[in-house]
């Protein structure tokens, strides 16, 4: 590792763990995710489709980061990060992504009803939800299905075994990356599709879940 990256990964480390200690349970990781998880994540996206791109807990900025470095023009994305102070050095770290201070859980109070919004070619998720009844999961995202691009796909970071959010028929369905052993703790992918579309590009060691 270059000197430049490790000192990236040390600047990311340090506000990461003095927000975790303050606000464990909104944080939800106990680290920022690994770049092998991040690259999996932004591979399984539907980012090849023309449409911008959507970016919910973005946190510092490591999947931000990583859809850069698969080809994703800046301009293309919108990230929204909860906490004041992650906003502000996603901004200066990318100040040609379209950062915005705001709830990546209230969509409509964030960026305005769906009918006044641009459709996403993919929405990447990385917010905690666990403490969330299963029911209220299942409506958010089907609310982000409202504003896909047709063949766009939903991604979600998580360290859970089960899909945090489980299929709704009629509306999307779930499947999986493998897991990713080298991220602190092991995680995977899920990728949510909307019924009747493929929704996720054909990496290898993909995995069915419903």
């Amino acid at each position: 590792m270059s000197r430049s990256k490790t000192h990236a990964a040390e600047s990311d480390w340090l506000p990461f763990l003095a927000t975790w200690v303050r606000s464990p349970v909104k944080m939800g990781a106990v680290a920022p995710s690994s770049r092998t998880y991040c690259r999996t994540m932004v591979r399984h996206a539907t980012t090849q489709l023309d449409g911008p791109i959507l970016e919910l807990g973005p946190g510092l900025g490591v999947v931000t980061r990583t859809l850069l470095e698969e080809g994703v023009a800046p301009e293309r994305i919108t990230s929204i990060e909860y906490d004041r102070d992650f906003a502000r050095k996603l901004q200066q770290r990318f100040p040609k992504v379209n950062v915005i201070q705001g709830d990546g859980l209230d969509l409509d109070k964030t960026l305005g009803p769906v009918a006044d919004s641009p459709k996403y070619a993919a929405i990447l998720f990385a917010i905690p939800i666990v403490n969330m009844a299963q029911a209220k999961r299942q409506a958010l995202f089907s609310r982000y299905f409202e504003r896909l691009l047709p063949g766009g796909n939903l991604t979600q970071l998580s360290y859970m075994v089960t899909p945090p959010v489980r299929p709704v028929p009629g509306v999307f369905s779930v499947s999986s990356s493998r897991r990713v052993w080298t991220n602190i703790p092991p995680a995977r992918v899920w990728i949510y599709a909307r019924d009747g579309e493929a929704g996720a590009r054909p990496v290898a060691g993909g995995e069915r879940a419903a």
